[in-house]
């Protein structure tokens, strides 16, 4: 039988404070960003692996201060002054470790919002003073913020998290696909994420039901 042709519907990704599940590995970093007046001189770095929430507490922190956010890499020099006129979040730093223009466009932006007082949250993964900045001074200025880290989930977290997964692809796997699914996938925010996402494309492609047999042939087929 020829396989169904998959129509993807949007992902509807929910990123309210309220859909942000809080557990031992990042109620810590959820408490410093929450406490911005106790950060050192206006900056935090948040770190974590890739799918561990760092977007999620971006947007969090985002809505709740009014900051912009921006891709280190998508910095230019000649929209600083606007954006350095209130709180920024700066995503994934580690990723123009070796873009000079995008440095030089950060440590401009850094220097503008600490004149202006306002805060600055930078997104990265590992510790910061590894992140590997040929610009020396903009390496100094983060190696000297404050770090709030993610840790990897516990059972708990990653349940909620393939749950959350789940639903903002609007599917419904049977009740016991997610126990099962914690048995099998790697301890990663990444591989819940990615875990659904291939169980979301083989059920449009096959038209079936997300169930316990299902997820296991997937899985089969990937691992």
């Amino acid at each position: 039988m020829a396989q169904q042709l998959s129509f993807e519907l949007p992902l509807r990704q929910a990123m309210g404070r309220e859909d942000f599940m809080v557990a031992p590995s990042n109620a810590v970093a959820l408490a410093m960003m929450d406490r911005t007046s106790d950060w050192d001189l206006c900056k935090l770095v948040l770190s974590g692996p890739k799918g561990s929430g760092k977007t999620h507490l971006s947007y969090v922190w985002a809505a709740d201060t009014g900051a912009r956010l921006v891709a280190a890499s998508a910095l230019e020099q000649h929209s600083l002054p606007e954006l350095s006129q209130g709180p920024v979040v700066v995503e994934d730093v580690p990723l123009i470790a070796q873009n000079m223009d995008a440095q030089t466009a950060l440590f401009h932006l850094h220097n503008m919002i600490h004149s202006h007082g306002h805060p600055l949250l930078l997104t990265g993964t590992g510790a910061p003073n590894l992140w590997g900045m040929s610009l020396p001074d903009l390496q100094s200025r983060i190696g000297g913020a404050r770090v709030a880290t993610l840790d990897p989930p516990d059972d708990t977290l990653l349940t909620a998290v393939l749950a959350k997964h789940f639903d903002d692809r609007q599917l419904l796997p049977k009740v016991d696909v997610i126990p099962y699914l914690l048995l099998r996938i790697d301890r990663s925010f990444e591989a819940a994420r990615d875990i659904v996402e291939r169980l979301d494309r083989a059920s449009l492609t096959e038209q079936r039901a997300i169930t316990r047999a299902f997820a296991s042939r997937v899985l089969d087929k990937t691992l």
